[in-house]
C-alpha cells in the first residue's frame, strides 16, 4: 500500500487569522503564491469578491508535517471537535519536567490568542496533557 500525504482542514470564520495562529504555534509558514503572482493579495484580487478571505493555508517548512488548510464556513463552532491536533511538546518527558514543558508552551500560545481549557495530570497510566483552544475555539492538546 502507498503512504499518502494528508492535509488537515479547519472550518472557520476567518481563515487567515486562524492560519497565522497555527503558523506561530507550529513554526509553519505561508506557502508561496501561485506562479505569476507577487503575493497572495495579488492572487486574491483575481478572484470574485465573495471568494476574498475564504481560504488560507500553511505548511511545514521542512516538508514533514501535513499541510493545514483553513476554509470559511457560515456557521460557528457549536460542539467539541471530532478530530483535533496533538502538539507534541513533551515527547520523552515525564513528571514535573513534562508538566513544565506543557505549561510553558501553553503560556506562549495564550499570548498568541489560544485559550487554556483544562489540564489532565499524570495518573500513573497516562502522562499529563494540556487541552487548549485556538483563536476560534478549536480544541487541541499539548502532549
Amino acid at each position: 500500500m502507498t503512504v499518502r500525504q494528508i492535509q488537515v482542514t479547519f472550518d472557520c470564520a476567518d481563515p487567515k487569522r486562524v492560519a497565522l495562529f497555527w503558523c506561530e504555534a507550529l513554526g509553519y509558514v505561508v506557502p508561496p503564491p501561485p506562479p505569476g503572482f507577487a503575493d497572495w493579495d495579488a492572487f486574491e484580487a483575481t478572484l470574485p469578491a465573495e471568494a476574498h478571505g475564504s481560504a488560507f493555508a500553511c505548511v511545514d517548512p521542512n516538508g514533514v508535517g501535513p499541510r493545514l488548510f483553513f476554509q470559511r464556513v457560515p456557521e460557528g463552532k457549536t460542539v467539541k471537535n471530532r478530530v483535533h491536533l496533538d502538539v507534541r511538546v513533551g515527547t520523552g518527558m515525564v513528571g514535573a519536567e513534562r508538566l513544565a514543558a506543557l505549561e510553558a508552551e501553553g503560556a506562549r500560545l495564550e499570548k498568541l490568542g489560544a485559550t487554556r481549557l483544562y489540564l489532565q495530570e499524570a495518573d500513573g497510566e497516562n502522562e499529563s496533557c494540556l487541552t487548549m483552544a485556538d483563536v476560534e475555539g478549536n480544541e487541541f492538546c499539548l502532549d
